[in-house]
């Protein structure tokens, strides 16, 4: 199939295309390179240069390679900036997100595949958290991954197309084989802070708060390897294309790890002491929060194969250490 992966140079992108490319697809990857890098795009995957929020980029792109299949994953993500700055998000995660659709439809194209993320959810009501769990996002970020999600089941309902959701948890850890090393820059998300602290790029790793209902008293997330949630990709498109139905599913472990599980492996993995301190906590946070990916498994047959601590926490390492 014929794939136009959107953000294909990102984090997350780049790994999608790999296993894409190892599945058989021809792909070719559209990013304006604001946050993806030229390091993480491969060869035997066609590059154009463009921004989703550019109509004549995408109508450009769309004619010259007609694809069957689209990936979505050109978006904003920092879900504190988004209470913040709510303009940039809606600008470029639901008006670009609507282009991209729009231009996808003329385009004739069959199947669509969505990054969205468990912020769709907010505050959880039970964990494990499954798809009939309540939508009620807690930040403006996951307000427009369940925005987009709903323009894309009217776009389905009206003009034909069929689209796959992946509700992500924390996605972390790096291809098992180091064909991706390029880093994300200015990271928000835990792995990566403390990574950055392990190497001295930061002087510390900030733990926000330690009096949360949990073991330890620190916050308990699902993190899932991303060549897992590669995978997840790849599957979506056999189903969509086999199926021709819609499917929402999350891409989680029904594993959680605390913060201070996550310094203790680190400092094992690394033999390094990793500077940390607490500080309050953020507005917002929840104790814990775990996804159930039983729907993934059952209808996908997917599974998270290399989402342990240890392959997660050793594959970061030696992407950081390899950009030391």
């Amino acid at each position: 199939m014929k794939i136009a992966v959107i953000g294909g140079a990102g984090y997350i992108g780049s790994h999608t295309v790999r296993e894409l490319l190892d599945g058989g697809h021809q792909v070719f990857v559209f990013d304006n390179l604001s946050s993806g890098l030229k390091q993480n795009l491969f060869p035997d995957a066609h590059f154009f240069h463009g921004d989703i929020l550019n109509r004549e980029d995408l109508a450009i792109f769309f004619n010259k390679v007609q694809p069957e299949g689209v990936v979505h994953l050109a978006a904003l993500k920092a879900a504190g900036e988004s209470m913040t700055h709510p303009e940039k998000f809606s600008t470029q995660n639901i008006v670009g997100s609507l282009y991209l659709i729009q231009q996808a439809v003329a385009s004739k194209v069959r199947y669509f595949v969505f990054s969205s993320s468990a912020a769709v959810y907010g505050a959880p009501q039970y964990n494990p958290i499954d798809e009939n769990h309540p939508t009620n996002p807690e930040n403006y970020y996951g307000y427009t991954k369940l925005s987009i999600e709903n323009h894309l089941a009217w776009y389905s309902r009206l003009k034909g197309l069929h689209f796959a959701a992946l509700r992500y948890f924390n996605a972390a850890g790096y291809d098992p084989n180091s064909r991706i090393i390029g880093l994300e820059s200015n990271p928000s998300n835990l792995i990566p802070v403390a990574m950055e602290a392990l190497t001295g790029k930061r002087k510390e790793l900030l733990i926000f708060g330690n009096d949360y209902q949990t073991p330890d008293g620190t916050g308990v997330r699902d993190y899932i390897h991303v060549t897992d949630l590669a995978v997840g990709h790849l599957m979506a498109f056999d189903y969509l294309k086999k199926q021709k139905q819609n499917l929402i599913v999350n891409l989680g472990t029904n594993e959680g790890a605390s913060v201070l599980e996550i310094v203790q492996h680190a400092q094992q993995i690394t033999g390094k002491i990793l500077p940390h301190r607490i500080v309050d906590r953020r507005p917002g946070d929840p104790d814990s929060l775990v996804a159930n990916p039983q729907k993934a498994m059952d209808i996908l047959g997917w599974q998270p194969k290399y989402s342990d601590l240890k392959t997660i926490l050793e594959t970061t390492w030696k992407a950081y250490q390899a950009n030391l």
